[in-house]
């Protein structure tokens, strides 16, 4: 039997109005193969993660410029982790200080990618990195 495609959801959370990165890696996603669910702007972390939990989606990337990244990001997991959903892997990007992304990996994230990463870059992690949930 083949393995079942990997479902993402990309997600933008809290106030930011920015979307364009968000739209780009969506598109280098489904170019990559994997089923893609993009859950739009201003979006909750609750939003997020019942959105996520109702598509079945193998991981979550979230797409941050706000500054809003370390309380938005570990609610995400905090949340999953209340709906034991917590085998969702949740990854982020966006402007994110270096200084940040350990506490961020602390609280449950498990990749922040910084301006300047590759599509291909990602969309390999992501391949490496995520497996179809049971």
């Amino acid at each position: 039997m083949a393995e079942r495609t990997l479902r993402i959801l990309v997600g933008k959370p809290g106030l930011d109005g920015h979307d364009r990165g968000a739209k780009i890696i969506a598109r280098a996603f489904r170019d990559a193969g994997f089923e893609v669910i993009y859950t739009g702007l201003h979006q909750t972390p609750e939003q997020i993660v019942a959105a996520a939990i109702q598509e079945d989606v193998d991981c979550i990337g979230l797409s941050i410029l706000s500054g809003a990244h370390n309380t938005l990001l570990p609610r995400v997991c905090q949340l999953l982790k209340e709906k034991s959903a917590d085998d969702i892997k949740v990854f982020g990007g966006g402007v994110i200080p270096e200084d940040d992304i350990p506490g961020l990996k602390t609280a449950g994230i498990s990749e922040i990618f910084t301006p300047g990463t590759s599509t291909e870059d990602i969309s390999a992690w992501v391949r490496g990195n995520v497996l179809p949930r049971a």
